[in-house]
């Protein structure tokens, strides 16, 4: 979800839903040492519950960076094992280190060792000729050594070479059963799964499997499909607010936001799929998309953009 769930768009999912967990962007330990840690690290206290999502394979500076995360305030440190970008591939970030997982363990053991928050690892089920369950299963029971107790798994494996990140998310084929037997066979650790996850009931199935769902993309470009989540799975009796009440919130945001010197575009962005599936979804997109980046767009582009939803 890199360049995705930036802080903007985090807020905009919490006003939609007040319990799921939310995820920051991959941001890597060189990053967060290097530039600019103020900006990365980030965020609005109303975003909480909030993972920070950290890529990096050396355990020194991933442990710097997890003490920095808890002293920022984060709820969750998780260290990415699935990213099969080239580019991350190169500094041995990623999807890649699921062939060292002796080193990942080590991370993790090094994370642990200076902070209190969980730390937890998002990985693949494998990647190139690593594809067998019990290499999956040796990934992550090497890693549960060193005394990590959640994975985030997305079902598919990765083609390090010859497919691109979008390819990656669409073309190695779902095994949802690899991630089911993980959890039976290793009924101690917390298992979420990931990848292809569209509907409520496809959620609610998992859930007979596993202990939680990760939406990636679907809640992007979904996001009011969350205002069901609270209710069904968390026991929240509140009824969700609707689209316009969540419009209208987050206006309030971004009138903040644009006089702390912020521009529409990088906060309204977020705010394409907020009417799909309702009549005059495409237009109020379009909009959005027309007028938003122009030089002193204002919160009347939000509100013009309403009128043209029935």
């Amino acid at each position: 979800m890199m360049g995705y769930t930036d802080r903007h768009a985090r807020y905009f999912l919490r006003l939609i839903s007040r319990h799921v967990l939310l995820y920051t962007e991959m941001v890597t330990t060189g990053a967060v040492m290097h530039g600019d840690r103020k900006k990365l690290l980030r965020y609005d206290s109303r975003e909480l519950p909030l993972a920070i999502q950290l890529g990096g394979s050396d355990p020194h500076e991933l442990a710097d960076c997890s003490r920095m995360a808890e002293d920022a305030g984060f709820s969750e440190v998780n260290l990415n094992v699935g990213c099969p970008s080239d580019r991350v591939q190169n500094h041995l970030i990623g999807a890649c280190l699921m062939a060292y997982p002796q080193r990942v363990a080590e991370a993790v053991a090094a994370m642990r060792s200076v902070v209190a928050l969980p730390v937890t690892v998002k990985c693949r089920i494998g990647i190139d000729q690593m594809e067998s369950y019990a290499d999956f299963e040796r990934f992550v029971e090497t890693v549960a050594s060193a005394g990590c107790d959640t994975f985030i798994v997305h079902a598919r494996k990765a083609w390090l070479q010859g497919l691109s990140p979008k390819q990656n998310r669409e073309i190695p084929p779902l095994k949802y059963d690899f991630v089911y037997r993980l959890k039976r066979q290793h009924p101690h650790l917390t298992i979420v799964i990931n990848g292809g996850i569209k509907t409520i009931e496809q959620m609610a199935a998992h859930l007979k499997h596993v202990d939680g769902v990760m939406l990636g993309r679907e809640a992007y470009h979904n996001p009011y499909l969350l205002a069901q989540v609270d209710r069904r799975f968390n026991g929240d009796t509140v009824n969700p607010w609707s689209r316009d009440e969540i419009l209208e919130a987050f206006i309030n945001y971004a009138k903040e936001q644009l006089a702390a010197g912020e521009s529409l575009h990088r906060i309204s962005r977020h705010l394409h799929g907020l009417y799909k599936n309702v009549h005059g979804a495409k237009a109020w997109k379009r909009y959005l998309s027309e007028h938003a980046h122009k030089p002193g767009a204002g919160i009347q582009v939000l509100q013009q953009a309403r009128q043209l939803v029935l």
